[in-house]
């Protein structure tokens, strides 16, 4: 029976997909370096390890939303589930190296694209599971089917730029927000009533001119109802 292991060996920003995605180069070696290997249905499964990375102060201050004051994250700092991926591993012997594609968004009420965005450089620390169905010959030549155990894994340190470059071709100089249909209707209203061009300059007519501003509304309560 095959006794898969897993290593990547690098990952790049693949250009003009239909959504951002990144692309792992993934080794995939078999004990048994005389076995065939049919195919394999492969899946895996991606989880960020926050806790194995420092935070600067400006990244801790970017990370607010999602883990509280930086005195809470002994609590709240956890491993984050990021995504899962599929994929079809074509007949080899001994070892093969497969493309493993992840798709990306960059939608702010996904916890991850939150934590990524906050990062200001380094790397991001992932533990990449994996399972499914290795299908192979035995001495006789017979098909055999067998599964791989979610005990197979592989680390890997994603550079947060890589992910800012994929983000970078696909929205430049721009980001992707999600509204709920009756708050964009209004803004709408808004932009059209005052003869606003752009989405950019109805957003910064409704925000505070500057800083001292936005802080003197929190102290006082202040503000139009």
């Amino acid at each position: 029976m095959p006794d898969l292991n897993f290593k990547v060996e690098s990952v790049e920003a693949i250009a003009y997909s239909v959504s951002p995605l990144l692309n792992f180069k993934v080794s995939v070696t078999n004990a048994d370096a005389a076995e065939a290997i049919q195919s394999v249905m492969l899946r895996c499964q991606i989880q960020i390890e926050t806790t194995r990375r420092q935070y600067n102060p400006d990244e801790q201050a970017k990370l607010l939303d999602l883990y509280g004051e930086p005195s809470r994250w002994g609590q709240t700092l956890k491993t984050l589930l990021w995504t899962h991926s599929n994929v079809v591993v074509q007949q080899f012997t001994g070892s093969t190296v497969i493309d493993l594609p992840v798709v990306c968004t960059f939608d702010f009420n996904v916890a991850t694209t939150k934590y990524f965005n906050g990062l200001e450089g380094g790397e991001i620390p992932l533990c990449l599971l994996f399972s499914g169905t290795a299908f192979y010959y035995d001495e006789n030549g017979a098909l055999q089917v067998g599964q791989i155990s979610w005990e197979k894994e592989a680390n890997y340190r994603l550079p947060i730029g890589v992910w800012k470059q994929m983000m970078d071709m696909y929205y430049p100089n721009s980001v992707w927000l999600n509204i709920r249909r009756d708050v964009f209707e209004n803004l709408q209203d808004f932009k059209m009533r005052q003869s606003i061009p752009s989405w950019e300059q109805a957003l910064e007519s409704l925000l505070p001119a500057n800083d001292d501003i936005l802080a003197d509304t929190v102290i006082t309560g202040g503000g139009a109802n």
